[in-house]
């Protein structure tokens, strides 16, 4: 047994957002016993722990421990293309800036350069788990799940699926045969590829695959339709689907425009619905369900956001990344009230942060500027909610991680604000109004050098040496 001492703050239980400030709990001279299986055994004051739990290590420490951040939306081939100038607008900036840069993926080394500089940089911004869109190629893939497992985080990736695009994504694309083949084998080599032994359950092992066809403009009728068929096949064993959904609506030739004319479809969520023929007429098995997330939704309408909500599916909200390229502002009031899980992503490479709470940042900031009654200041314990709690729950692991509830996995990180110039002194002044003011500067103040360990399963993550 392992106790930490520290100032444990955390979204406790399993609260919808809206009562997130309810189930806020900070114990200043808490901890945090975590036992030999990495599991937390103990979670509260100091003085509360039990005799029974005699430790044997006590790990006495100054800082804040946090749940472990969660990332729903960054993608893996474009650790090297933040802040690329590809003209301002989604479209442009893939065939221009994006398509080249995941090409470079193909060769194996350069591809084991940027896993390990992917991985490193969610350990140093303390993202214990993450849904990532991977690259086209297997062996890049493979180099990133290595990597990760290496380093003891948890990801859920697959391979960007595209069999249709601009001649600057040639060499990403692969025809249809190869695309289902491609995902198949993936899931058979890397889905709970750390599971141990044969009754270990896959969909709580520390790797885990999805379904990503890039976005519907990016495939066919006819690979959507092959993908709900596989879908079907491995739902149960715990697969993912993960894609873009109404992220950029330029008017008469975005996204969105393009997407509803190319498919003669209603509604862009038809698409992945089962419904992607004209008129949005049944085509086959959806992709919606509860382990479907899909990023942006800036611009769903009423019929979208409740049909995700009903098939259990969430969005990963990017907001820096929407800021990045002008794609709008996702309407907080309207989308929450839908009834969907709403998680965050940085969506790195268009977003420039890997740090959660820096896109929270910007959440907390977009969505205060939305025009009259839209407007809503999304509160500290809201914003943690959505951090960690709200992650684990759209990745459906939130009985394993996402607070530090007794039971769960240890997925935790330590945050030092003497480790960062300035922030012991904001965060004491903070204090003095309370436990909520000072988690909104620790959220909105936080930089990547504040956080001095993370922990999965009780394991202290170790970041790749830098390539």
């Amino acid at each position: 047994m392992t106790v930490y001492r520290g100032h444990v703050v955390h979204i406790a239980g399993a609260p919808q957002l809206p009562d997130a400030d309810a189930a806020l709990v900070s114990e200043r001279d808490g901890a945090l016993a975590v036992d030999a299986e990495g599991r937390i055994a103990y979670s509260g004051p100091w003085s509360g722990m039990p005799a029974s739990l005699a430790a044997d290590e006590v790990v006495h420490t100054d800082a804040y421990l946090l749940p472990g951040f969660v990332d729903t939306h960054v993608h893996y081939p474009q650790t090297f293309t933040t802040d690329a100038y590809g003209g301002g607008e989604l479209l442009e900036w893939l065939e221009h800036c994006v398509f080249p840069a995941e090409s470079r993926l193909a060769d194996p080394a350069f591809a084991d350069v940027v896993a390990r500089e992917f991985v490193r940089r969610r350990v140093s911004a303390g993202t214990t788990a993450a849904l990532v869109f991977g690259s086209a190629f297997p062996e890049a893939q493979d180099a990133m799940f290595s990597r990760t497992l290496d380093a003891g985080l948890r990801v859920v990736s697959g391979r960007g699926i595209q069999t249709v695009g601009p001649d600057s994504a040639a060499a990403l694309l692969t025809s249809e045969d190869a695309a289902i083949g491609l995902a198949a084998d993936e899931i058979q080599r890397w889905h709970g590829a750390d599971a141990a032994g044969p009754a270990s359950d896959p969909r709580r092992a520390l790797a885990q695959v999805a379904l990503v066809p890039r976005f519907s403009l990016s495939v066919t009728r006819e690979t959507l339709g092959r993908l709900g068929d596989l879908y079907a096949d491995v739902r149960g064993r715990g697969v993912y689907f993960h894609s873009h959904l109404n992220e950029n609506d330029r008017p008469g030739d975005g996204e969105i425009a393009a997407v509803r004319a190319l498919y003669d479809v209603d509604a862009y969520l038809d698409t992945y619905d089962g419904r992607c023929l004209p008129g949005s007429a049944a085509s086959g098995e959806s992709l919606l369900g509860r382990r479907s997330i899909l990023a942006h939704a800036v611009h769903g309408t009423d019929r979208e956001l409740h049909r995700l909500a009903e098939t259990g599916s969430s969005i990963a909200h990017c907001p820096t990344s929407q800021l990045f390229l002008g794609s709008g502002t996702m309407p907080w009031r309207r989308t929450a009230a839908s009834g969907v899980t709403i998680a965050m992503g940085t969506d790195v490479g268009a977003g420039d942060e890997w740090l959660i709470p820096r896109v929270l940042n910007d959440a907390y900031k977009v969505h205060m500027s939305e025009e009259g009654e839209a407007a809503v200041a999304l509160g500290p314990a809201q914003l943690l909610f959505l951090g960690t709690l709200a992650g684990a729950r759209a990745l459906d692991q939130e009985d394993a991680f996402g607070n530090l509830d007794a039971g769960k996995d240890a997925d935790f990180v330590i945050i030092d604000p003497a480790a960062q110039p300035g922030f012991a002194v904001s965060l004491e002044a903070a204090g003095a109004g309370g436990i909520r003011s000072e988690l909104f500067t620790l959220l909105m103040g936080m930089r990547e050098q504040a956080i001095t360990g993370v922990f999965v399963r009780g394991r202290r993550v170790a970041a790749p040496d830098p390539a």
